[in-house]
């Protein structure tokens, strides 16, 4: 019987928990940890660009501009012309001992892969074009 009415008595005198509840504050921070963690690498990304300095060039004629485009299907225009995958960097290397100026316009379709472009940017860097220009 004492056990008993020491419970109910402390059942009494039981009043609300003055406590915060911890445990969604911590579920909420452990979600944006691991978002942070996942999203990091995919923001480190970079890209190497020349920025023009302040100082005016003096007045040169304008570089040459060629056009690459990217297709739907994963082919590569180059000034209208049809170039296979295979001889895109090839081309591009004679573009680039004929005119070292040259600024490579490149563009791709909407409903084109990414991959194709991606592999027109690598092609342009490894045929030794400097001036790209990304649509």
């Amino acid at each position: 019987m004492a056990v008993s009415a020491y419970f109910e008595s402390a059942r009494r005198n039981a009043g609300p928990v003055a406590e915060m509840n911890i445990t969604p504050l911590v579920d909420v921070m452990l979600v944006l940890l691991v978002i942070f963690m996942v999203a990091a690498p995919v923001m480190s990304g970079t890209l190497d660009m020349q920025i023009p300095t302040s100082v005016p060039p003096v007045k040169q004629a304008p570089p040459p501009r060629a056009q690459l485009s990217v297709q739907a299907d994963g082919s590569y225009l180059l000034d209208g012309q049809a170039v296979a995958k295979a001889a895109l960097t090839d081309e591009l290397a004679n573009l680039a001992k004929a005119a070292p100026r040259t600024v490579l316009q490149i563009s791709a379709n909407a409903d084109a892969d990414y991959q194709g472009f991606a592999t027109a940017v690598s092609a342009a860097r490894q045929s030794g074009l400097k001036n790209l220009a990304l649509e």
